[in-house]
């Protein structure tokens, strides 16, 4: 199992390192952005398993940030801001927030509300179907069909697959599945991922289907249903 990813989206310096060291001790990877524009870069290019936002940000508020996560992906996100009033908490999750927390907090009920809401999210996985173009993917049988065709999977390839079928067109870097899905860095010098790759291709195409998982040049690899 992968170290779940939490991105924190803080411009208070001050409280964003007391919230990334509590975390990493608690073993989670911990991103920070310091802006609005920041965060969304980072939630694009180094997927979350959840976000922690604040309200009050530089460049784009927090409130447009979680609107365009919540339009990018069903990514967690816990608001957590200094506007206590019932108005801010209610327009916090009409844009897309699963829940909110007012400053000053206690650290370890933060804590309990990520458990919680990392819980929801992976009892949700475990009982959905990834669709794109020709794939579908059962992710509590682990099953995937092409078209009609019912294909095999080994468990890093099927975990190489489910990281696509999240975040379809959307070019995944070599060091987001490099950490995704085997959880440390090969090196620079390791094919590991070309391999599976791949051996994806070969399943996925065996019966003369269009390429879905096509390379980008320098950049990495991109799930689309076009050349």
């Amino acid at each position: 199992m992968t170290t779940q990813h939490i991105l924190i989206v803080e411009d208070e310096q001050e409280i964003a390192n007391y919230l990334r060291r509590g975390l990493v001790l608690e073993g989670f990877q911990v991103t920070v952005a310091n802006d609005g524009p920041g965060g969304l870069v980072v939630a694009r290019e180094t997927p979350p398993d959840l976000v922690i936002l604040d309200l009050m940000l530089p460049g784009l508020d927090g409130l447009e940030v979680a609107k365009r996560l919540r339009a990018a992906s069903e990514v967690p996100i816990i608001i957590l801001t200094a506007r206590d009033a019932v108005a801010d908490r209610v327009r916090g999750l009409e844009y897309g927030a699963d829940d909110y927390l007012v400053k000053p907090f206690a650290f370890e009920e933060l804590l309990a509300r990520i458990r919680v809401q990392l819980r929801r999210r992976q009892t949700a996985q475990q009982h959905e179907q990834l669709r794109f173009s020709n794939l579908t993917l059962d992710t509590a049988s682990r099953e995937l069909r092409v078209g009609e065709r019912r294909v095999e999977l080994t468990t890093k390839e099927y975990d190489l697959l489910e990281l696509f079928l999240r975040h379809p067109n959307q070019v995944l870097t070599r060091e987001v599945i490099f950490d995704r899905v085997w959880g440390y860095d090969f090196g620079g010098e390791s094919n590991i991922i070309e391999v599976y790759v791949r051996y994806l291709r070969q399943k996925l195409e065996a019966e003369g289907e269009a390429r879905l998982i096509q390379t980008v040049r320098g950049a990495g690899y991109i799930l689309r249903d076009y050349e």
